[in-house]
Formats: C-alpha cells, sequence, structure tokens
C-alpha cells in the first residue's frame, strides 16, 4: 500500500557572468529560469526503486528509434543520476551519524529542461532529488552543504567535469554572486554567496539548439589541462572573465543596464579567446548580436542567453534564431 509523497523540483540555471572561471576559483553570476524545471517524487513503498522517466524507457519502436535516442540523449539517462545523489545522500548522513528511519520508496522523475544545451538539466535532476530525500526524511542541511552534495555526486560519483556554479544558482534558487576564492573553498569546501533580487535584471532571452551540445566535461577537458599546465594566457582569461561577474553585480545595484549588457559580449569574447565554440553556437551569438541584443553561452555550449530592448527587438531576435531552428523564449527569472 502506497505511503507519504513527497515532490520537489529545480530549475534551469543559466550563467550570466563569469563562467567558466567558478571550476578555477573565480567568481560567477547566475539565476535559475523559472521556464523549465526537474520534478522528484518519492513515494514510501515496501522496497526501494526507481521508475524511469518516459525518455529513459529502454523501449524503442525500431533499431533506428535506439539509434535515435542515443544520438539525442546518450548511452545514460536521469536514473543514474538519482541513483548517484541518493547514494551521497546516505553517505552524508552516515558520516555524519545521522540514522535514518528504515523507510524505503520509490522515485520518480521528470524533466523539462533540455538536455546538454548548457542549462544544468543533470544538476536540476540531482538538486531535486537531494531535496525530495530531505523532506522525505525530515532532514535539514545547509544550503551551502546541498550545493558542494550535488557538485560531489556528479564530480566524485559519476566523473563529470564541473563546477559549482550550477548547484549553488539551483539549490539557492534566483539570482546569485557567487565567490569560489581558493582559500575559501579548500578551508570550507564552498565559496561565498550573495542572493540578489532578480528584478533588478534587464529583459532576456534564451534560445537553444534542438540537438544536444558537446558534454560540459569534454569541453572542459582541455581548458583544464591548461590551466593546470600554467598556461598565462588561460590564467589572465580566467581571471578577467571572474572579474565581469563582480562588474556584473555592481552594475545591477546600480542599474547600469546598459553596462550589463556589454558585460554579457565582453564574457563571450573572452571566452572565445582560449576555448572553442561550436560554429552553430557562434552562428546564435552573432545572429542576435547583429540585431542589437547581447549574447553569450549560458553554460559549456548549446544555449544563449543575452539582454534585448523592446518587442520589436524580442521578435526580430525570435524569428533570425528561429531560422537557425534554435527555439527562443523570454527567460522568466522571478
Amino acid at each position: 500500500m502506497a505511503g507519504r509523497t513527497f515532490q520537489r523540483h529545480a530549475f534551469a540555471r543559466v550563467g550570466l557572468l563569469g563562467n567558466p572561471s567558478d571550476g578555477y576559483y573565480g567568481r560567477t553570476l547566475s539565476v535559475t529560469l523559472r521556464n523549465f524545471q526537474a520534478t522528484v517524487t518519492l513515494e514510501e513503498s515496501p522496497d526501494l526503486s526507481i521508475e524511469p522517466d518516459t525518455p529513459d524507457h529502454e523501449v524503442f519502436r525500431n533499431i533506428e528509434d535506439l539509434v535515435e535516442s542515443v544520438h539525442r540523449r546518450g548511452y545514460d539517462g536521469g536514473a543514474r543520476l538519482v541513483k548517484a545523489a541518493i547514494k551521497t545522500f546516505a553517505d552524508h548522513c552516515l558520516s555524519n551519524d545521522v540514522a535514518l528511519a528504515p523507510r524505503n520508496f520509490t522515485v520518480r522523475y521528470s524533466s523539462s529542461i533540455p538536455r546538454q544545451v548548457g542549462l544544468a538539466g543533470s544538476s536540476a535532476i540531482v538538486t531535486a532529488t537531494l531535496r525530495t530525500l530531505m523532506a522525505f526524511f525530515d532532514l535539514d542541511i545547509p544550503r551551502e552543504r546541498q550545493a558542494h552534495l550535488v557538485w560531489s555526486t556528479e564530480t566524485e560519483e559519476l566523473g563529470i567535469t564541473a563546477g559549482l556554479q550550477d548547484r549553488v544558482a539551483q539549490v539557492y534558487e534566483g539570482l546569485v554572486y557567487m565567490d569560489f576564492a581558493k582559500r575559501m573553498v579548500e578551508e570550507c569546501g564552498h565559496g561565498a554567496y550573495e542572493s540578489l533580487d532578480p528584478q533588478l535584471l534587464p529583459t532576456m532571452f534564451v534560445a537553444y539548439r534542438t540537438e544536444p551540445a558537446s558534454v560540459s566535461g569534454h569541453v572542459h577537458g582541455d581548458l583544464r589541462t591548461r590551466w593546470e599546465r600554467g598556461d598565462t594566457d588561460v590564467h589572465e582569461t580566467l581571471d578577467g572573465i571572474a572579474a565581469l561577474a563582480a562588474s556584473g553585480r555592481d552594475a545591477l545595484l546600480e542599474g547600469a543596464l546598459a553596462q550589463f549588457h556589454s558585460l554579457m559580449n565582453t564574457n563571450f569574447d573572452l571566452r572565445r579567446r582560449i576555448m572553442h565554440i561550436d560554429q552553430a553556437d557562434l552562428t546564435m551569438v552573432e545572429a542576435a548580436r547583429a540585431l542589437g541584443a547581447s549574447a553569450k553561452l549560458t553554460g559549456s555550449g548549446g544555449a544563449i542567453v543575452g539582454v534585448y530592448e523592446g518587442d520589436a527587438m524580442m521578435e526580430r531576435v525570435a524569428q533570425r534564431l528561429g531560422m537557425l531552428g534554435a527555439p527562443v523564449i523570454e527567460a522568466e527569472t522571478r
């Protein structure tokens, strides 16, 4: 017989400024995107089971359907994220002498976040799972620790190369300024996080590719190697990118939206100096800029975010990027 049911969610994330410096003791400014979310439900049950989301079911119409599924979603779905999140949660409780009630549950998960386009869909599933486990077992974990647990789930359990930015934004929700100063991260396991009012933000659009982009770990692999090698250009550029986040925070607090618009463009230009930009992403950015909007990647690649002015510009951006096969939405950040 079914028991109590608990449900929690986590929104998609958009990196506004500073990324990808979060993985290199930098600073970022990020906001959750309420247009898309991951939802996890835990229902008390005799056994512990994980029910796959519809796209993750291992039943196909034919071999072509299987091939298309692998092309669009890879070989692994959300079940591994949920399983890893449960293990990390259990390890955390064990290491902190927290005794969990002997209760089993069935996990169901779903997500409307487009996959592998830099909107933090994977970490959203992990974040939502952790939140639901906390509710199910009536356990409170400080937010900075929650973000670290989500990060360790992906990096240590699943071997995904990732910075802390996504997890912090999704745990705190809203607009968050993050300073990942090396000393603090190494001593405390987290950075300094400041929640800001999303009302400070200008009107923004998000556009994303309908085909998956490169996996985040693949994108960052070469950059990590060069950074660890002490590449001067990489270190100086990442320092410059990190500084943009601090400048962007100040610009928003001062109402200097034109400056914020410019900083977003600069973030992309600096990133391009040290990282390969997929041609499809570059085409989206250049198309939006040609119409007067700012544009930069939201994450590792596959989606862009930018500031626009007025409905007419938004319509032109939507039409032009739509011709490139990229849906455009108004960013819901409040």
